[in-house]
């Protein structure tokens, strides 16, 4: 059995929710013994020949394959002229091999000339499967110049290639709604959450204490709503004992000037991101658009509840069990869901955080996951 999976980057050559995905579809496909041809790229200073993030074992099932993205302009729409051409190399670097493959799973935009090739019957393949991972440009955008880019730039080829392929992937939630609005034919959506290793799963969680620290987690951009939570945390006035911590790189400009609010900068150190996640209670994920967050996946596994907004697929994951979900990401909304959590009692709170942690191991953990996918695909 052999997959080709296509992405736009695995983690950590590169950096992001939609890498870590891909790094562990072809982990896991690997551990199954499915011989993977892996076409990716490098944006960080690992030697990507080596790698060197995968056991022996896993590497003798995965071919890697290296295929550039083109560099970028200044222009308008470089992104998106860009993802076409480097869909095309890919293409390139797979057309003679497209017999040997049983599935071909695409990330983004990188199926594109592909997808197109096959549509217009000028080849002969597999089914090839393509995930957007949110489809945030059907989201609602944080502000005007966003939602413009989305109208103008990105939701016509994504809606095209959604149609045109013979699979989407979704997340569940509102991910699959959006599909279908944008005209995917509901017999070609497969709902397949993401997941986290059974191994990274804490055994317990930790009681809340005297002081509830609330967490953010997750680098600087407009769409996560952290100048929404800066507003909402500015018009608190509680008197309990609160602490906000923000870990990843914050601009200095948008940080607060506030006693309760701490800052630990980006942290690499798994070891050490894990133990300061472990010290918190609640995550804070009041996004305008998202996927299926692996923050709150990975926040779940070690025993936080967690306040989200309600987009994307986010309602798989968190409902009135396992936390706090707010309709959207409006300062007072975001102050209203606080103080409501700050007046909760710490056993209330705790059987959130026990309830999140029980549905993580439950339900969204890959080494069930993969076995989903395979009997989908194959």
């Amino acid at each position: 059995m052999r997959i080709a999976l296509i992405t736009d980057g695995i983690w950590p050559y590169v950096l992001g929710g939609m890498q870590k995905h891909s790094y562990y579809l072809c982990k896991y496909l690997a551990q199954k013994k499915v011989q993977v041809d892996l076409y990716h790229f490098n944006q960080s200073t690992y030697d990507i020949s080596k790698l060197e993030f995968f056991t022996d074992e896993e590497k003798q099932f995965i071919t890697s394959i290296v295929v550039d993205f083109p560099k970028n302009s200044t222009l308008p729409g470089h992104y998106i002229r860009n993802s076409y051409a480097h869909s095309k190399l890919i293409f390139e670097a797979l057309k003679d091999k497209l017999h040997n493959y049983n599935f071909i799973y695409t990330k983004g935009f990188t199926g594109w000339y592909l997808i197109e090739q096959k549509n217009a019957g000028k080849i002969k393949c597999c089914k090839i499967g393509v995930k957007f991972h949110g489809y945030e440009m059907f989201q609602k955008a944080p502000d005007l110049k966003t939602k413009l880019q989305h109208i103008s730039l990105l939701r016509k080829p994504v809606k095209e290639i959604s149609q045109k392929a013979d699979v989407v992937f979704s997340y569940g939630g509102k991910i699959t709604d959006i599909i279908k609005r944008i005209g995917v034919d509901p017999t070609h959506i497969i709902e397949l959450p993401s997941g986290v290793e059974a191994q990274t799963i804490s055994k317990e969680i930790r009681t809340t204490g005297d002081t509830l620290k609330f967490l953010f987690l997750g680098r600087y951009e407009r769409r996560k709503g952290i100048e929404e939570l800066n507003s909402a945390i500015e018009l608190l006035n509680e008197k309990r004992k609160i602490e906000f911590h923000f870990v990843g790189p914050i601009p200095a400009d948008k940080q607060l000037q506030n006693k309760i609010v701490i800052y630990h900068g980006e942290v690499r150190d798994k070891v050490k991101l894990t133990e300061l996640i472990k010290t918190c209670d609640v995550l804070l994920c009041p996004s305008w658009s998202e996927g299926m967050p692996n923050v709150i996946l990975e926040a779940m596994a070690n025993g936080l509840t967690v306040m989200a907004t309600d987009v994307g697929a986010v309602n798989v994951l968190v409902d009135n069990r396992t936390g706090y979900l707010i309709s959207d990401s409006s300062p007072e909304t975001i102050k209203n869901t606080l103080t409501t959590i700050i007046n909760t009692t710490n056993k209330e709170i705790d059987l959130k955080k026990q309830n999140a942690l029980t549905s993580v191991k439950e339900n969204f953990v890959w080494e069930i996951l993969i076995e989903r996918l395979l009997k989908n695909i194959l």
